[in-house]
């Protein structure tokens, strides 16, 4: 598997590159396999035909860049905004763990904004950032999507600013 990581940027140092894991299929469970072609097939190849596979008909999505969605029709829609939007686009699954009918993933994301986003004209740039996705299955099929992305990182790269440290110091405490 080969994993297309960003360029040298101001806070790579703070955000370790960690690469790709081991996805062959022959090694992965029935659901870890469902979230490997939901990244690697659905989003980084444009298969949006595989949604009916992959996904509960009513199933529940809630990402980092938009408001929650219900069924098939409406997260087809955010997926082509996306990958519409950033031009290029691909997942990298950097974990997965499985736990009864839920798989949770460590991911990092990535395209070249060719649109506005956040109300930021498009820059032509690659722009990245992390996220988790926890997946709850009803059967084989996906039934529920909640996704967390660091957006303060991804608008620091779109703005072309390194990454901002937080106020918080160990041992200083402000009154």
């Amino acid at each position: 598997m080969t994993t297309r990581v960003p360029g040298a940027t101001a806070d790579a140092a703070l955000s370790p590159m960690d690469p790709e894991i081991n996805l062959d299929p022959a090694k992965l469970s029935l659901q870890k396999e469902a979230v490997r072609r939901f990244y690697k097939r659905m989003w980084d190849q444009g298969e949006i035909s595989l949604i009916p596979d992959l996904f509960h008909k009513d199933f529940t999505f809630r990402g980092s860049l938009g408001p929650m969605l219900v069924g098939h029709a409406q997260f087809a829609e955010y997926v082509r905004w996306v990958t519409g939007t950033l031009d290029d686009y691909t997942s990298d699954i950097l974990a997965l763990v499985e736990e009864d009918h839920r798989v949770v993933a460590k991911l990092r994301f990535q395209g070249r904004q060719c649109k506005s986003l956040f109300g930021r004209p498009p820059t032509g740039k690659l722009v990245w950032w992390n996220g988790t996705g926890i997946f709850s299955f009803d059967g084989a099929k996906i039934r529920d999507l909640w996704v967390l992305g660091d957006i303060h990182g991804l608008l620091g790269r779109l703005d072309g600013r390194p990454l901002q440290v937080a106020e918080f110091a160990v041992g200083r405490m402000d009154q």
